[in-house]
């Protein structure tokens, strides 16, 4: 039985996305798991995996096109099968030259003229882009299907209205291209930061205890196998807290917050051309040596620009660790259809009064990011409130495992 191959749908809110390449050739054979094309989408360019064996066939997109989510693309069948007939909804082909629409001479209307121009269909983004630009779209003609106008005839119209200028002399200025993943990661923190009203708690944490819990792993048998690093330990500590805090592991929708049943925990990966955020799912029920391992993985795959499709998708809640470069503090941008962000800073010795004296501890400072649509100053604080002490004292939040 033919297994259809469509554009998957990666993100909540995506439309379409654009295939990069076919990873497998017309009439190759394929196994479940392998890797069958690289698709782009809002977050980064993810690798498509074949979900039966079998032979591609019936093919019919091309590299670079843009497709409707849902559209059947190609056909996994077995040897000697004749793949169905499918029809492709391409959004936007790799060869259109978009144009901005000249304005016709103005002719006197008679009485008996009756003038009627249907209003062409307008992407989201590319209306939401065009207000950014200050493009009229009245004076873009769309590219898409139907006339429908895309981002790149946006994009094409700004250029033609502002020109960009020339550079007095190459030695002055140098522009770097947007790569891909750039792009998308700006684009992405640009709309949370204006749309999602942010705001910040900070706190000191003591983190002896939690340095003392990662030596001895380290030291055991138990991180034979992968070493064990602080963010594992803080993904395992929060995704826990997580669970006794389900406005903090929620989502903002029109209809109302979405409290989510597990923890899927989103670890900041910087990257060659930016940052992404890989997912490990069920955090909340992962040991340490599992999270330490998908972590590991993640990470391997991300800078190896190699990330899968379930790599990137359904994160809860993200954690952001800038400890290893040495950055006290800092705030990070919420990462959109979640509630907040922890951002984790170095941690160094520092003076705190204890019982009144001065002492030497092993501090850390953290910073979590609400989205005050989903979570109010005090929810925030006692989340962090609870955070704070499940990280002074591991052993009754990990139990066994340390």
């Amino acid at each position: 039985m033919a297994i259809s191959v469509v554009m998957p749908a990666l993100e909540l809110t995506q439309e379409s996305g654009k295939l990069v390449s076919w990873r497998k050739k017309e009439g190759e054979a394929v196994a479940k798991g392998e890797t069958l094309m690289e698709v782009e989408t809002d977050k980064a360019v993810v690798e498509v995996e074949a979900q039966a064996d079998g032979f591609l066939a019936g093919v019919n997109a091309k590299d670079g096109e843009v497709i409707a989510v849902g559209t059947t693309i190609a056909w996994i069948v077995a040897k000697g099968e004749a793949p169905p007939e499918s029809t492709l909804t391409v959004t936007s082909k790799p060869t259109i030259n978009t144009k901005i629409a000249q304005p016709e001479k103005a002719r006197a209307a008679s009485p008996g003229d009756v003038v009627s121009r249907a209003k062409p269909k307008i992407s989201p983004k590319a209306r939401r882009i065009a207000g950014e630009l200050n493009v009229n779209l009245n004076n873009v003609r769309g590219s898409g299907q139907d006339g429908e106008i895309l981002l790149s005839d946006v994009e094409a119209a700004a250029k033609v209205l502002s020109p960009t200028p020339e550079a007095p002399s190459a030695d002055r200025i140098k522009l770097e291209t947007f790569t891909t993943i750039s792009r998308l990661m700006a684009e992405r923190t640009a709309q949370s930061w204006t749309t999602v009203p942010h705001f910040f708690l900070v706190r000191e944490v003591e983190a002896s205890a939690l340095l003392s819990a990662r030596e001895n792993l380290l030291s055991s048998k138990v991180s034979s196998a992968v070493k064990i690093t602080t963010t594992d330990l803080l993904t395992a500590i929060v995704s826990r807290v997580l669970m006794r805090h389900p406005r903090m592991n929620a989502s903002y929708s029109p209809d109302g917050i979405r409290l989510h049943s597990g923890v899927n925990m989103g670890i900041a990966i910087a990257v060659n051309d930016g940052v992404i955020a890989a997912v490990i799912p069920n955090a909340h029920t992962a040991s340490i040596t599992e999270i330490a391992t998908q972590r590991r993985d993640l990470v391997e795959r991300a800078k190896a620009g190699k990330s899968r499709a379930q790599d990137l998708i359904d994160a809860t809640f993200t954690i952001s660790n800038l400890g290893m470069f040495s950055i006290d503090s800092f705030t990070a941008i919420i990462p959109p259809s979640q509630a907040g962000i922890l951002a984790v800073g170095t941690i160094a010795d520092r003076v705190v009064a204890i019982d009144g004296q001065p002492a030497v501890r092993s501090m850390m400072t953290i910073t979590l990011s609400c989205d005050h649509r989903v979570v109010d100053g005090a929810r925030g604080a006692l989340f962090l409130d609870d955070l704070a002490n499940a990280i002074s004292k591991p052993q009754e939040h990990l139990g066994s495992q340390l």
